[in-house]
């Protein structure tokens, strides 16, 4: 029966501290942005040598790089 008078406390300020830090969370904007990093895994990462879309929107043609990896 003591042990209950120090665990029932102990639970309180632990369950008080979590929602002290969910609500930090909550209001410093973790949760704003849900569905992009979902969406972000889609798509692979942009290459910063990758320029053929750039110059084929422009009318220019461009040699492939000896040294930029291939891209699948």
């Amino acid at each position: 029966m003591p042990a209950l008078y120090v665990m029932i406390p102990a639970a309180l300020l632990i369950v008080a501290i979590a929602v002290y830090i969910f609500f930090w969370a909550v209001d410093s904007g973790q949760y704003d942005d849900l569905d992009g990093p979902a969406h972000s895994i889609l798509f692979d990462d942009q290459d910063p040598n990758h320029k053929a879309a750039v110059d084929e929107a422009d009318g220019q043609s461009r040699e492939p790089d000896d040294k930029a990896p291939p891209h699948a």
